[in-house]
């Protein structure tokens, strides 16, 4: 097992203690979490499966840091639950009897829900950073294509070569 590494800068006397950072995976975790959590008084169950089950890769992705299956499906269940939010806020809407806490609850579901797509741009940008590419790939090397197979160096193991269809 391997022990983690101990910055022992701030156990010196005399220097500066670093006050911890917030990075934006860990702020957009906590800021989805938060607005997910008062979402949930009014839309239960798959409004908090589908997203707490997100909120999950993302903690993941933020454990992981050099890891980019994470941080893609963590980018890709935003995706997903922009969709999903979008149909089930509709769909589920209490449309009589709104008391405050409902209205609450339903704006913090809908603020979440616009908040998405710029979380999804902060993490593609993660994405990137950590090497992920979206596109065809731009390493060919070890790519042979089936239509034109390699002539052989001897022109007399020409006759051996089987015959396409």
């Amino acid at each position: 097992m391997e022990l983690p590494a101990v910055n022992l800068k701030s156990r010196f006397p005399g220097s500066p203690k670093e006050p911890p950072t917030l990075e934006a995976g860990e702020a957009i975790l906590l800021v989805h979490w938060l607005l997910t959590t008062w979402g949930c008084i009014v839309f239960s169950g798959p409004y908090a499966w589908a997203n707490f089950t997100i909120l999950a890769l993302g903690v993941w992705a933020v454990a992981q840091r050099d890891s980019v299956d994470a941080i893609s499906m963590f980018l890709g269940g935003l995706v997903v639950t922009v969709f999903l939010d979008v149909i089930h806020i509709s769909i589920f809407y209490p449309r009589v009897g709104l008391s405050d806490t409902v209205r609450f609850s339903a704006g913090m579901a809908i603020l979440s829900l616009l908040l998405k797509p710029f979380s999804c741009c902060l993490v593609y940008h993660m994405y990137r950073e950590r090497g992920g590419f979206l596109g065809p790939s731009q390493d060919r090397s070890a790519y042979q294509t089936i239509a034109s197979p390699e002539v052989p160096a001897d022109p007399e193991s020409r006759g051996s070569i089987p015959q396409g269809y």
